[in-house]
């Protein structure tokens, strides 16, 4: 089977974090607090796929980010709160995404950015990363009503590209992603960029590299 497809996983995936520390360190004197309410918003994305509830991701990051503000016992201020979720759309790509995306796409593979953001946010996301030209599409899971990793989430986007979902391949720094690509009949990549340990328990790819070049560079070869 021909496999020219490859999806991306948007927030740390492709875009890093990192611009978030210092406003976390302004409003939590702790920049660490920004792994806990990612985390967490992870955690209660999946809670809503599993339940049925149906919410927008931004509503929910910044329902979670007074949830950790009060857990914290900080009183987080509009403004503050504003300037986080405003800073996680303008957030810059890790320095290996665009020559690995274009080492792809002079190969011949069709690069898709997939996200469980909604369809606007992952627009204004892509660009101010300046990536626009490096995705031929960009889709949100937002249409089904549901997050990665909901198996139907997979199955909607091989639906909307009009290939076999076996021939779809999901690059990610989720685990729970990964696995739940997987699951759904996906090929998949994993790039440690945290150096956290493969979940056990999870389906696992058979590339795992922590440089997104060495990803594309076996994605090449395995398709050979």
């Amino acid at each position: 089977m021909k496999r020219n497809t490859v999806l991306f996983d948007i927030n740390e995936t492709v875009l890093n974090l990192n611009k978030l520390k210092p406003k976390f360190e302004q409003a939590f004197a702790d920049e660490s607090v920004l792994g806990l309410w990612f985390s967490t918003l992870l955690h209660s994305s999946t809670v809503c796929a599993v339940t049925g509830l149906k919410t927008e991701f931004a509503t929910l990051a910044g329902d979670i980010l007074n949830n950790v503000a009060a857990r914290k016992g900080v009183n987080l201020s509009d403004q503050a709160r504003d300037d986080i979720l405003a800073t996680f759309a303008s957030l810059n790509a890790h320095d290996d995404i665009k020559p690995a995306l274009t080492k792809l796409r002079d190969n011949g593979y069709e690069t898709i950015a997939f996200s469980n953001s909604s369809l606007a946010l992952i627009k204004k996301q892509i660009e101010n990363a300046g990536l626009s030209s490096y995705f031929s599409k960009v889709v949100s899971v937002e249409e089904t009503g549901s997050f990665k990793p909901d198996p139907k989430v997979y199955q909607f986007v091989a639906d909307l590209l009009e290939q076999p979902i076996s021939s779809l391949r999901l690059v990610a720094t989720h685990d729970w992603d990964t696995h739940g690509a997987m699951s759904s009949g996906m090929l998949a990549a994993y790039i440690d960029r945290a150096g956290t340990p493969y979940n056990p328990q999870y389906l696992k790819p058979s590339i795992i590299e922590k440089n997104m070049n060495d990803i594309v560079s076996q994605i090449i070869n395995d398709d050979k």
